[in-house]
C-alpha cells in the first residue's frame, strides 16, 4: 500500500505524519488490496468566520474503485487537524463497509473511475465565472479524464463511494458518455448527449 501525505498551508511534521500513517495503516485490515492512499491536509483562511482545517483521504483499490472521505473542522488549536483526520478515517470505515457490502450482495463488475475523474469532480469552480457585467465566463481549469466502460448501476455505486452528487462515465450499454446525478427530490438522473 503506497501512502502519500500532502500539506497545503499545514506543516506536516514527523509527529503528524506518524500519527496519520498509524491511523491509515489500519484501513488495510478492513479492505485488503488497497493500492494507494492519498491524504491531503489543508488549512483554509476564512474571511467571514473562523479558519478551517480539512483532512481528505482518497483510497484506490486494486480493482479500480476509489473511495473518498473528507472532514472539515474549525481550527481551534494545533490538534484540530488530528481531530479532522480521526473523523475522516471514521467516515472511510463507513465507506469501506458500504463498499464491501455492495460487492458481496450484488457481485458487481470492476469499479471504473480514475484519479483524473475524481479530481474533476472535486475541483469545480465555486462561482459560475460570471460577474454580472456581461463578461464571458472564465474557464478556471480544463482536464481530460480517462474512463472505463461501466453500466448505470456501477456508476451510481462509484458516485456514492466517492461521496459526490454527480459522476461522469462511459455507458457500456449505450456506447456513450453519460453523467449520473443525485436528484434533490430523491433518486438519480442520467444526462445523455443528443447531438443535433
Amino acid at each position: 500500500m503506497n501512502v502519500t501525505i500532502r500539506g497545503d498551508g499545514i506543516q506536516v511534521s514527523e509527529s503528524l505524519e506518524e500519527y496519520v500513517l498509524n491511523k491509515v495503516d489500519k484501513l488495510e485490515r478492513y479492505l485488503p488490496n488497497i493500492s494507494t492512499v492519498h491524504i491531503d491536509l489543508s488549512h483554509k483562511n476564512n474571511n467571514r468566520g473562523p479558519d478551517v482545517v480539512v483532512a481528505q483521504i482518497t483510497v484506490k483499490h486494486q480493482r479500480g474503485a476509489i473511495l473518498r472521505s473528507e472532514e472539515s473542522l474549525e481550527k481551534e488549536d494545533r490538534d484540530s487537524i488530528r481531530m479532522a483526520v480521526n473523523h475522516a478515517v471514521d467516515k472511510m470505515y463507513r465507506r469501506i463497509r458500504r463498499f464491501k457490502g455492495k460487492r458481496e450482495n450484488k457481485r458487481r463488475g470492476a469499479y471504473a473511475a480514475t484519479i483524473e475523474e475524481l479530481a474533476l469532480a472535486e475541483e469545480l469552480p465555486e462561482a459560475s465565472g460570471l460577474d454580472g457585467e456581461g463578461d464571458e465566463p472564465e474557464i478556471i481549469r480544463r482536464k481530460k479524464i480517462a474512463a472505463r466502460a461501466m453500466n448505470e448501476s456501477e456508476a451510481i455505486e462509484q458516485m456514492e463511494l466517492l461521496g459526490h452528487t454527480f459522476f461522469m462515465f462511459y455507458n457500456m450499454d449505450d456506447n456513450a458518455t453519460n453523467v449520473v446525478y443525485k436528484r434533490k427530490t430523491g433518486g438519480y438522473g442520467i444526462l445523455a448527449l443528443d447531438v443535433e
